[in-house]
């Protein structure tokens, strides 16, 4: 079988909702990242690019039609390139890196570009058909920016609640305070501040022409749980009560508007890149559980992905989980039995976004970069994705110096 390696990652920064990033399409931001990675793959022919595969988990607005091919024709690349996207909600991104690694596990190709886009800012409001013309009733508009819409009646209806209600399930199931949560959100912002300062995220992020984003816009330098504290929860009411609420806008990750991308190849594709692999893809992981409980399904997707590398935790030097809360990432921490310390070095979605399509990839590259950076051998990365379901892949770094 054929090894599948990431080479290199890049993304734009992550604009705030109806902010930085707001007047740009989403197509537009996915053939940024497609032009900007080829643009860094120094010993290119763009004839041998085999597929390219996005993630998006809206699809009802300019991203429509298939939004790979759009970014790929729109970059300039030969229309002799094939291009899919894919749908796996906020795993969308890291679901096209999966395929890809099994297209070249499988020797059905040696380079493939994959990646995600998403704008929460430009996605659409849509008005559902009628089975008859010209009904008396009012119609209702759906905002397509995030969570369910159109909802089937026959659907469970634990299922269908919104995902800051099924984040207040998670936490009381696992006893999982508000302090913590604050604490957690205070540690992203800081991290993430603390990470562009020092320039790990000069090499992984391109500005966006016609922009003047050039990082991160949600990242809130100094903040604490102190000041987290005073924010009114959004999902409940707060009250002493067990039944109170505990999710906040500060604990929580925001609406935002990005693109990634990243080169998974065979060990051939070194040649065809002009540069050397960061990371081995050692193993993949998906799970699905009570989609209440979304929050949680990473636990069990990497767990299956590290023994798919045969490896356990405490081989683990780095995790990246993105944070779609607070609660639920402190929820999976937990439940790995892993040091808080080795989750997230470089800050989270709480502080950076979650542009949903675009996520996957992100923690795929800033994994990939970490590891290059730290000398760690292994590590995860793992995304929940609503509805109930979670997907992981564990890298192994190849690069000079990696500790056993």
């Amino acid at each position: 079988m054929n090894q599948a390696f990431v080479y290199d990652a890049v993304r734009t920064p992550f604009g705030k909702f109806g902010s930085g990033l707001a007047a740009v399409r989403p197509d537009d931001l996915a053939a940024h990242v497609v032009r900007e990675s080829v643009r860094r793959a120094p010993g290119l022919d763009v004839e041998r690019i085999d597929e390219v595969v996005f993630g998006n988990a809206n699809g009802a607005g300019e991203e429509n039609r298939n939004v790979a091919r759009m970014a790929t024709l729109l970059a300039g690349l030969p229309v002799s390139i094939p291009g899919t996207t894919v749908n796996r909600l906020c795993g969308s991104s890291l679901d096209a890196a999966i395929i890809a690694s099994r297209q070249i596990n499988a020797g059905d190709a040696e380079l493939m570009l994959v990646g995600g886009a998403e704008s929460m800012s430009r996605a659409p409001w849509v008005l559902p058909k009628t089975s008859k013309p010209y009904p008396a009733g009012d119609m209702t508009l759906a905002s397509t920016t995030l969570g369910w819409r159109l909802v089937n009646p026959a659907m469970n209806k634990d299922w269908t609640i919104s995902l800051g209600e099924a984040t207040e399930r998670l936490r009381e199931k696992y006893g999982i305070t508000r302090e913590r949560q604050d604490a957690f959100a205070a540690d992203s912002h800081n991290l993430a501040d603390a990470a562009w300062n020092e320039g790990f995220y000069d090499s992984l992020v391109s500005q966006v022409p016609g922009t003047d984003l050039v990082r991160d816009e949600g990242i809130r330098a100094g903040s604490s749980a102190e000041k987290l504290a005073g924010l009114k929860t959004v999902f409940r009411p707060e009250s002493s009560g067990p039944d109170g609420g505990t999710v906040t806008a500060g604990n929580a990750s925001p609406l935002s508007d990005g693109a990634s991308a990243a080169w998974i190849g065979s060990e051939a594709a070194a040649g065809m890149l002009g540069m050397e692999p960061l990371a081995r893809i050692a193993g993949r992981g998906a799970h699905g559980n009570d989609p209440q409980f979304f929050g949680f399904a990473p636990v069990e997707a990497a767990n299956k992905a590290l023994a798919k590398a045969g490896i356990g935790w405490d081989q683990v030097g780095a995790v990246e989980l993105n944070e779609a809360f607070a609660a639920q990432s402190l929820a999976c921490v937990d439940a790995w039995g892993i040091d808080p310390a080795i989750v997230n070095r470089h800050g989270g979605a709480i502080a950076m976004g979650h542009p949903l399509g675009a996520s996957g990839t992100r923690i795929l590259g800033t994994l990939a970069r970490s590891l290059q950076v730290s000398g760690q051998r292994w590590g995860v990365a793992a995304i929940c994705i609503g509805v109930g379901q979670g997907l992981a892949v564990v890298l192994e770094n190849v690069t000079a110096g990696a500790s056993a």
